[in-house]
């Protein structure tokens, strides 16, 4: 789902950006962060709760829950909704706390 009108915002970016989330290929477009294109592209449950395993989504938008954490290239506790998409990147659901990179 895109917002592709509006009366004061232009969307006139057309570049796609080609990615893999949990080994599927997608797309999103220049200037998405991952956590839009991975919703504009149907997938709404970003991260589950450590404890209870409830699912978690795309809520705050700037970086201060950790709601959207994810692996991304191989790295664990990336905030989704702050970074950037991509040519190329690898993006992976996240399971509990995320481990220590390069362990």
């Amino acid at each position: 789902m895109r917002i592709k009108e509006h009366p004061i915002l232009s969307f006139d970016v057309d570049e796609m950006i080609n990615f893999t989330y949990n080994g599927k290929a997608l797309q999103g477009l220049k200037g998405d962060t991952i956590a839009s294109a991975l919703h504009a592209n149907g997938i709404k449950k970003l991260s589950e709760s450590i404890h209870l395993k409830r699912p978690r989504g795309f809520y705050c938008a700037i970086g201060n829950c950790a709601s959207c954490n994810m692996v991304v290239d191989g790295v664990p506790n990336i905030r989704t909704c702050i970074t950037p998409l991509k040519e190329g990147m690898v993006v992976e659901n996240q399971v509990g706390k995320g481990r220590v990179y390069g362990t």
